[in-house]
């Protein structure tokens, strides 16, 4: 295993700051997000034109990039425009030696059936350029649900997921369902959260996230992909964002 850091970590700043932070806190390895309504590269953009989306990444300081995140937003995935997008990703992963590419399930409410046949269809581009497609386990949706998680890996042979304990905090999911989970776990987000509904991120050590647990868990199931510090940047954090990064950076470090 190895520790990296998300660029959602400094969010609110521009893609070359965020990658001058996370060399400055002694990482060696970052997740690149790319959301559509972020402030670094946008999926559009990196689709409507790799290779300058390649060169504002490789002008940065010598990180290694160790997966990335992407959201597209509200798209029509059948739409010709979505899929070439989405291809043009694919190859700039695969040009940047990512191994791993994290995409958000459907809302929870979606139809399973359809899903199904959605991320069929994106893992077959995804295995093409040599990439592991892997779903959040965002609460709100599929694959926040642990058993609806594993559905969807068993039927999708090669989808994996990004474990993200965050939002199965307050669950009420067993234990045993979600350790259900692990041999799929393809990347790992990281913050410590409360119990509370408005302490999502709270400080290093405050919250109810067992990383010694979790470590080990991943250990025993012969996890060796990263663990990602992934506290988010926002404006509302009661912290200091770079002071619990760090801290959690550490911590990790002591566990693997």
């Amino acid at each position: 295993m190895f520790i990296a850091c998300s660029t959602l970590c400094f969010a609110r700043e521009s893609l070359e700051q965020a990658l001058r932070q996370i060399a400055e806190l002694e990482f060696d390895k970052f997740e690149l997000a790319l959301f559509e309504d972020g402030r670094h590269l946008r999926p559009s953009e990196v689709g409507d034109g790799m290779e300058s989306a390649l060169q504002r990444v490789r002008r940065g300081p010598s990180l290694v990039p160790s997966a990335i995140q992407a959201d597209f937003g509200p798209v029509d995935w059948s739409e010709p425009a979505v899929r070439r997008r989405f291809e043009a990703l694919c190859r700039f992963a695969k040009a940047l030696s990512v191994a791993v590419l994290t995409l958000p399930a459907a809302d929870r409410e979606s139809p399973l059936d359809e899903e199904i046949h959605r991320l069929t269809s994106l893992l077959a581009i995804a295995m093409r350029e040599g990439l592991v497609l892997s779903l959040p386990t965002y609460s709100h949706t599929l694959a926040g649900d642990p058993k609806t998680a594993v559905r969807l890996c068993r039927a999708i042979p090669g989808l994996g997921l990004t474990l993200d304990p965050s939002h199965f905090v307050g669950d009420s999911a067993r234990d045993s369902d979600l350790d259900a989970l692990f041999p799929y776990v393809q990347n790992v987000h990281l913050r410590d959260t409360g119990k509370n509904p408005d302490e999502f991120q709270v400080r290093v050590g405050q919250g109810q996230i067992e990383f010694t647990r979790l470590v080990a868990q991943l250990q025993r199931h012969g996890y060796d992909r990263g663990l990602t510090v992934a506290i988010l940047d926002r404006v509302e954090n009661p912290f200091d964002r770079e002071v619990e990064v760090r801290k959690l950076k550490l911590l990790l470090e002591t566990l693997i």
